[in-house]
């Protein structure tokens, strides 16, 4: 079956749609017991890198031959799953922690810091290199610096929670 590439700019949104219900319900149900903010940070971390691991065979198989675009659904899918842990979480944070008179400017920082990243994946993309391996590097190296940000995150959680007093 052949379908327009373009189709796969549907897959984020629509799993955005299916997941963020989901996701909403699992922390009201969870109530008391749900993980803490760093928690849900490390879990986004976490998914977001294994979304990448999934892409460094994918790469790896491009140089054999077609491969299904049912890998790219699969990290799209990831990828959602670690943005609903990361995003909403993160914006419920930044309104509790900043100070009363900074919310509307920390919001920024927030946004601000989300466009620095999206900078980042564009100055990364400049390593890739047609007819080489480049991209199982460059998802590999990914995957590893957001699995090393999550396992320190992990690491780091006790401390912040501290650092955070009473907000979850």
């Amino acid at each position: 079956m052949r379908f327009p590439s373009s189709w796969l700019q549907s897959c984020t949104p629509a799993f955005v749609i299916l997941l963020a219900p989901i996701f909403s319900y699992l922390w009201v149900r969870l109530g008391k017991r749900q993980p803490s903010s760093p928690i849900k940070f490390t879990l986004g971390l976490l998914f977001i890198g294994l979304a990448y691991c999934l892409l460094v065979p994918a790469a790896w198989m491009t140089a054999y031959g077609r491969i299904s675009p049912l890998w790219l659904v699969g990290l799209y899918f990831l990828e959602v799953v670690g943005e609903m842990c990361l995003s909403p979480v993160g914006l419920s944070t930044v309104t509790k922690l900043a100070p009363v008179k900074l919310v509307g400017i920390m919001m920024g920082v927030w946004f601000l810091a989300a466009s620095f990243g999206s900078k980042l994946a564009g100055k990364l993309s400049e390593f890739y290199v047609p007819e080489s391996t480049t991209l199982v590097k460059l998802y590999g190296g990914v995957a590893m610096g957001l699995l090393i940000s999550a396992g320190m995150l992990a690491l780091l959680t006790p401390k912040v929670k501290k650092l955070m007093g009473t907000v979850n």
